[in-house]
């Protein structure tokens, strides 16, 4: 049984209800190991209660609201699948139980939340600043990707986390591969010096270990954000293209 799901930021937040005292996670915890019937407690009074909380902070935190949104959905789709009487199934498919259900999607919200954090954490120790010397080359002032958002990116980088199987314990004692976010940097770059454009899934397959896969994305995103290049989906579920953008003062070919 995976442990319990804790809101981390709404840890002052107490239900007070007849069947239930405790903090949020707890009585999530209880319902999603069938110790508290759903049917025992008022999800009106649950709101209001956190309602009348966030009425008494200083200041709102949307994270906290939009977590406890998350989980207000999902009780309350247990609540109305336990008290409406259910049809018979048309073929002898078991459908999925409402608690395993949100216990699912709970861990789901956990692990998404936690790589999140990850990454960002990643990235503040990662990035570098530098002083600027001199005036920065003309162009265009916002490279975004074209009909692309960054969900796009960390749901590849995601897949290709999946892909990769935590690697075998060694026999003998090796230090581990160490990868920083310049050399992926200037490796991408000598890459894309060519013309050539690169396919985003395959870049990050070609690294060697996880840790080296979440170098290689932060090293996209600068490359992104520092450099001329282009990235692009030309389709849905298609995968997403790197190309380098010629500067703005390159001659044509032949002048």
């Amino acid at each position: 049984m995976p442990a319990p799901f804790k809101l981390k930021s709404n840890e002052n937040y107490i239900i007070h209800l007849e069947a239930f005292e405790g903090p949020m996670d707890l009585l999530l915890h209880l319902i999603e190991r069938e110790e508290l019937p759903i049917t025992a407690i008022s999800l009106s009074r649950v709101t209001q209660q956190y309602l009348d909380y966030m009425a008494e902070l200083e200041q709102l935190r949307p994270d906290d609201i939009a977590e406890f949104l998350v989980m207000a959905a999902r009780l309350l789709y247990i609540k109305s699948t336990a008290l409406l009487p259910r049809p018979e199934p048309e073929d002898e498919e078991e459908e999925e139980d409402p608690g395993e259900a949100l216990a699912r999607q709970l861990r789901e919200y956990k692990r998404f939340k936690q790589k999140a954090a990850f990454l960002k954490e990643l990235e503040a120790r990662g990035l570098r600043t530098y002083v600027r010397l001199a005036p920065p080359p003309t162009m265009e002032k916002r490279l975004d990707p074209e009909g692309l958002s960054v969900d796009a990116l960390l749901e590849a980088l995601y897949e290709v986390l999946e892909e990769m199987n935590p690697p075998a314990p060694p026999v003998h004692s090796i230090a581990p591969l160490e990868v920083t976010i310049e050399e992926k940097l200037a490796e991408l770059s000598q890459r894309l010096s060519s013309g050539r454009s690169l396919r985003f899934k395959q870049v990050l397959r070609q690294a060697r270990s996880r840790m080296e896969i979440i170098v290689t994305f932060l090293a996209v995103l600068e490359l992104i954000k520092q450099r001329p290049v282009k990235v692009h989906q030309p389709r849905p579920f298609d995968d997403i293209l790197i190309e380098p953008v010629p500067p703005p003062d390159a001659s044509p070919s032949g002048r």
